[in-house]
């Protein structure tokens, strides 16, 4: 078979960096939410880009698919290889290459996580903004696009790479873009790279631009007795331009699971989790701008985190949603989804979910990154329970519509990966086909994560 092929002669150029073990390829297979363990016939651990190269090289004769693997933190199985072949686990690759805090800039291997990246970066009184929540590697977030609970103040992964260095599907190695914030020549590669989701080359290294630590960081809560009050507090902030760090909302079934997890104390209501930078006087007058409006739209309990072990354990809680989204399921996976609305619709977005959920009778967890219009929902389900997958796909795909209906996207976040692919057409149209060509253009033999992002064509597609 083509698959042992390529295996035999990567065994060759590897050695011990290719495992076919069994517990290497389990553990390669697994993923954060539902999906069925899917593991790869090969794991290979490449160290530089040179071995990327040859190991692209040898599965593109042979056509043997080859599907990266960053930290395994997506959410919609983007690292799983459904069709076997390699997985190629960047771990290796986790060297920050060079800094250069004059530029704001810095140069990294793939496989380096975000919290590895900073914890580098604070002795040059520099950080990089993006956080997902979970410790995802670097190459991992630009290849499905991250985002996070700075977004709405820093931008997503997208606004922070300056360039890539990419292993194209035959082995050759390319170079798009540079440490200058901006150019003006030839297409823009860099950007097709980021949120390609592994399909179309393999990100080696990225160019990252990076901020300086803020003077002074304070982070707050507040509550409301409903999400519409919550929504328009969010809405009339961003309206008045408060440079909000981070404003995220949980809804009380979120809060409830927070209690259920971590044992948090907090009133079971609506509330919104909120970070303030800055110098101190602009940091003092942002957070009592704020809660004047917060004021006015009903919210209380209104409670400040200043020292870095307040703030820490803050977005913590935050961060572990998913695992207390499961606490409330009483250990059911999670079935994670999440779309991206004009703020202005927001409220209305969730009302429709949590009406749709209550209808289906799934308990379903909302926590949001509110100020760009991206929110969650975390619905506990039993994948050997075909009734209650059934509605929980009925939850999802009402949910798409709901935000295509509404002017949005059915992903903010998480990606297209296996989860998505329904949608494509319906939100991009005769787009999907100029993407598909992309796809060809780069992967004309499909070796590069087959099955993920792009549908299959249907029959009247293919006749047209």
């Amino acid at each position: 078979m083509a698959n042992d092929a390529a295996i035999a002669a990567l065994s060759h150029l590897l050695g011990d960096r290719l495992s076919t073990s069994d517990a290497e390829r389990h553990l390669h297979g697994q993923n954060e939410t539902y999906y069925p363990n899917t593991p790869p016939d090969a794991v290979a651990y490449p160290e530089t880009t040179a071995d990327v190269s040859e190991i692209l090289r040898i599965c593109h004769a042979h056509t043997c698919p080859v599907t990266a693997y960053g930290a395994a933190s997506s959410l919609e199985g983007q690292h799983l290889a459904l069709h076997g072949g390699i997985s190629l686990d960047m771990s290796r690759m986790n060297r920050v290459l060079n800094v250069q805090p004059e530029d704001l800039t810095c140069t990294v291997q793939p496989g380096l996580t975000r919290k590895q990246l900073n914890e580098d970066l604070r002795a040059a009184g520099l950080f990089f903004s993006v956080d997902p929540g979970a410790d995802a590697s670097i190459g991992g977030m630009a290849a499905t696009r991250a985002s996070g609970t700075t977004a709405v103040r820093y931008g997503t992964i997208r606004d922070n790479v300056l360039a890539v260095e990419v292993v194209m599907a035959d082995g050759t190695v390319i170079r798009s873009g540079s440490r200058a914030r901006k150019s003006a020549t030839g297409y823009d590669l860099t950007h097709l790279m980021v949120g390609s989701e592994g399909t179309l080359g393999i990100i080696t290294e990225l160019t990252l631009r990076l901020h300086g630590q803020p003077e002074c960081i304070t982070a707050a809560t507040c509550r409301f007795e409903d999400v519409q009050q919550a929504v328009a507090c969010v809405i009339t902030t961003i309206q008045c331009g408060i440079p909000m760090a981070r404003i995220e909302l949980l809804d009380h079934m979120m809060v409830r699971g927070f209690n259920a997890y971590a044992d948090a104390g907090l009133p079971e209501e609506p509330h919104l989790f909120l970070e303030f930078h800055g110098a101190p006087g602009a940091v003092t007058e942002q957070m009592a701008s704020f809660e004047e409006i917060a004021s006015d739209n009903g919210a209380s309990g209104w409670r400040t985190a200043t020292t870095t072990e307040d703030r820490n354990a803050l977005w913590a809680m935050r961060h572990n949603a998913h695992y207390a989204s499961a606490a409330l399921g009483k250990g059911k996976h999670i079935w994670p989804t999440d779309v991206c609305v004009p703020i202005s619709h927001l409220a209305e977005a969730i009302a429709q979910s949590q009406a749709d959920a209550q209808r289906l009778n799934l308990t379903a967890t909302i926590v949001g990154h509110v100020g760009d219009g991206n929110f969650h929902a975390g619905l506990s389900v039993d994948p050997n329970d075909p009734d209650e997958m059934s509605r929980a796909h009925a939850f999802t795909h009402a949910l798409g519509e709901t935000a295509l209906r509404l002017g949005g996207t059915v992903s903010g976040e998480h990606g297209i990966g296996i989860g998505k692919q329904e949608f494509m057409a319906v939100e991009h149209g005769p787009a999907l086909t100029y993407m598909r060509a992309i796809k060809q253009a780069f992967d004309p033999k499909g070796i590069l994560n087959p099955g993920k992002l792009l549908p299959p064509e249907t029959q009247q597609e293919a006749a047209e």
